[in-house]
């Protein structure tokens, strides 16, 4: 892994590059997947800022240059890359709630177990866009926009499920987001075997509550 320095473009982009060893694989990729895909890894794997420009195209077996040719700019590649990651969590809760025949309380409970158990296996740094969001805090930058869209849109859905569901208000999706999102954090700071591995039981208590009365 090359190693990663603050530099003086909007994100850090002057970082030696030195010992970076593409895998044969990527290499025969085409240059711009190579770019997006590592760069994918790295922003997770190490947070956006801490991630310059020339290790990502160091790690691709690219240029800067090339990277340039295929995306703008750094802050638009990392825009590209929480937009792919925001497509691929729809498609994931898209095919929880699939098997769920429309039902909007069994819809909420498969989505936190699905979460759950995806949050135990592998979310070691959490989730991707919550992670953006704090990091790249400044306002109207492109992947701040794409993180705080993508919370509206979230909340906007439980707050459908749950007003189907019979909640009478919006307490109950209040909760779950704000069960889900504390559950995305603790996973990072707690590990797998802290509070996240309750948080399947702790959004059906939350349910019983505000549908049940108990």
């Amino acid at each position: 892994m090359a190693t990663r320095n603050s530099g003086d473009g909007a994100l850090g982009d002057t970082e030696a590059a030195a010992g970076a060893t593409p895998s044969a694989p990527a290499s025969k990729r085409p240059a711009r997947d190579r770019i997006f895909e590592t760069a994918r890894e790295l922003f997770y794997q190490h947070g956006i800022r801490a991630v310059g420009v020339e290790t990502i195209a160091a790690e691709a077996d690219a240029t800067k240059m090339t990277l340039y040719r295929n995306f703008p700019s750094k802050d638009e590649l990392v825009a590209e890359v929480l937009r792919e990651q925001e497509r691929d969590y729809w498609a994931w809760w898209e095919s929880v709630t699939a098997c769920c025949c429309g039902d909007p309380r069994a819809q909420l409970e498969a989505i936190f177990d699905a979460f759950e158990t995806k949050a135990c296996n592998t979310d070691v740094h959490g989730c991707p866009l919550s992670n953006a969001a704090l990091e790249l805090h400044e306002e109207g930058h492109p992947a701040q926009v794409v993180s705080v869209n993508y919370k509206k849109e979230l909340y906007r859905r439980f707050l459908d499920l749950t007003h189907r569901a019979g909640a009478k208000d919006d307490d109950l999706a209040d909760a779950l987001v704000l069960l889900m999102e504390g559950a995305s954090g603790a996973r990072v700071t707690l590990g797998a075997a802290g509070p996240v591995r309750a948080v399947a039981r702790s959004a059906r208590a939350l349910m019983r509550f505000h549908l049940d009365g108990c």
